[in-house]
């Protein structure tokens, strides 16, 4: 058995389906396109889900279920060897690293990480610690200071909320 020899097994391969070639082909005047209309043109496509402009179906279900990613918490990661620009026994803390340029973004959040090693005594205080950066600062004096964040807020049952007060007019 050479590669040569090998063929397909019967019924694997299909013919082209041949377009426009007159209509006793059955495949003639509209070439499969159907009549008139936006998907009868050339270079027509329409993404899928779409239904003509009235609200897809999709966005008409009600949206259930558990969603993580609401959930989750994001922190500007600042590494141990950035910490190194400031002085021996400076207090770091998110004012000082936004204005070095080490935690830019949005997020509010900060978290030291053991990245690189630490050659000053410092007090560093952000939102949360890596274990080899708490133990790097530890180890050479300094001080891990946590930001306490504020507890989510629970929203309470119905049946302990109290009840609205009715609106005066006049």
């Amino acid at each position: 058995m050479r590669l040569h020899d090998l063929k397909h097994r019967p019924g694997a391969k299909h013919r082209r389906k041949r377009l426009g070639q007159g209509e006793s082909s059955g495949h003639g005047k509209t070439s499969g396109r159907g009549g008139k209309g936006q998907s009868a043109r050339s270079g027509s496509s329409i993404r899928p889900g779409f239904e003509g402009g009235q609200m897809p179906l999709i966005r008409r279900m009600p949206k259930r279920g558990f969603n993580n990613a609401s959930h989750t918490v994001e922190y500007i990661p600042v590494n141990l060897a950035a910490l190194n620009d400031f002085e021996d026994g400076a207090r770091v803390d998110e004012a000082a690293l936004r204005t070095l340029g080490l935690a830019n973004g949005k997020l509010r959040l900060i978290k030291i990480l053991g990245n690189g090693d630490l050659t000053k005594k410092l007090t560093v205080v952000a939102h949360a610690f890596s274990g080899a950066a708490k133990s790097k600062i530890e180890a050479k004096g300094g001080v891990c200071e946590l930001i306490a964040r504020k507890p989510a807020q629970v929203k309470l049952p119905a049946s302990t909320r109290k009840p609205a007060q009715p609106k005066k007019v006049g």
